[in-house]
């Protein structure tokens, strides 16, 4: 049950955040040739994106009155919808029936961990 809509909200946004901010670290080398270049450095951005999960995972266990399975769940679920876009924005890989089906769970994860009463 949610306790708090506020705190799940600002968990979520923070996990999209988080898993964004991991796509450019790790998939950056295939779109910019800097970032390819510098590995070392694309490796330390790794502490802020930690922080940033430290963070959402705080919000969103708190929104759930402690459970911790509810937000690591959005958090698979946030990085499935960022993946999915920026990976079509950057690379140009459309979206398959599969990969459709797959987001379409995703969501399906979220809304049942919000809405379903235990």
């Amino acid at each position: 049950m949610i306790m708090n809509l506020k705190s799940l909200i600002l968990g979520t946004l923070l996990f999209l955040l988080g898993q964004t901010l991991v796509w450019y670290q790790i998939n950056g080398q295939f779109i910019n040739t800097w970032i390819k270049e510098r590995p070392i450095i694309m490796s330390l951005l790794g502490v802020p994106i930690s922080y940033i999960y430290i963070y959402a995972t705080q919000y969103t266990v708190e929104a759930f009155g402690g459970s911790l399975w509810p937000q690591r769940l959005i958090g698979f679920s946030m990085g499935m919808v960022s993946f999915a876009i920026l990976t079509y924005l950057h690379l140009n890989e459309s979206l398959t029936m599969k990969t459709i089906v797959t987001l379409i769970l995703a969501a399906a994860i979220v809304f049942i961990q919000v809405l379903w009463r235990n």
